[in-house]
């Protein structure tokens, strides 16, 4: 007597099967996720001012492709202002990845150094890059007193506010790099010798 086979089960392209759930186990989870406790603390003020003139900018470029595409009457302020919202975004948003360490960097050569040599190295990169954030802001700054008087291109605004926008995105980058290094130095390793510790790190 022949006894039916069961249904084929479905596998997937990767070779797993897929996880089934029931109704009820699907409604707990967003029963759940509704009872999720926003934590805000990692969150400092330059990721808010960056949140700002990022919608700022996307709203700008939304309504650069509406007047020029369906009202074919393109606003060219739309598009210097957009460019000046990322200009803020840049500079600004700099800082927080100061404050975050994640900026691009190489630690290749501190796996073949002694955790003596790699301290005093890495030191001397916190205090390289303390020393140069403050002095392009100082260059910033002088050149944004130099363009005081000048307009800006599509708005009879002053050229300079977009200068001091990333004058203050590097001096907030100075500020952030001196509390970075004081904390590196405090807890014995920074970044470069120990990047998986700032992975698991929200701060």
């Amino acid at each position: 007597m022949s006894h039916p086979r069961p249904a084929p089960t479905s596998v997937g392209a990767s070779g797993v099967r897929p996880t089934q759930t029931s109704a009820k186990a699907l409604v707990a989870s967003f029963a759940q996720a509704d009872h999720h406790v926003v934590d805000l603390s990692p969150y400092s003020v330059e990721d808010w001012i960056c949140l700002g003139f990022f919608w700022t900018m996307a709203g700008l470029v939304f309504l650069q492709f509406f007047s020029r595409y369906v009202l074919n009457d393109s606003y060219a302020w739309t598009e210097e202002l957009a460019v000046y919202c990322l200009i803020a975004i840049v500079f600004v948003g700099s800082a927080m990845c100061v404050r975050r360490a994640r900026h691009i960097q190489v630690n290749l050569l501190y796996k073949h150094l002694s955790p003596t040599a790699g301290r005093a190295l890495s030191t001397a990169v916190d205090i390289a890059a303390i020393v140069f954030y403050g002095y392009v802001a100082w260059l910033v700054a002088r050149y944004a007193m130099a363009v005081n008087n000048e307009p800006m291109t599509t708005i009879d605004w002053n050229k300079s506010y977009v200068y001091w926008l990333a004058f203050a995105g590097l001096a907030l980058m100075t500020v952030r790099g001196l509390q970075m290094a004081l904390a590196n130095w405090r807890r014995g390793f920074s970044s470069l010798q120990n990047p998986d510790f700032f992975d698991e790190d929200p701060n």
